[in-house]
């Protein structure tokens, strides 16, 4: 049995992680959005 099997109510939020992941997903995409904006202005 391991640590995650112990106690399968637990409630560990979900949303937070949710949320962070997503966000961080979505500011990478916007980086290699503007980056790829910038070169195809500056060409």
């Amino acid at each position: 049995m391991n640590e995650f099997e112990k106690n399968p109510q637990e409630k560990s939020n979900d949303i937070p992680h949710a949320v962070t992941g997503f966000t961080l997903s979505f500011i990478f995409f916007v980086l290699i959005f503007t980056i790829g904006a910038i070169i195809s202005y500056i060409n």
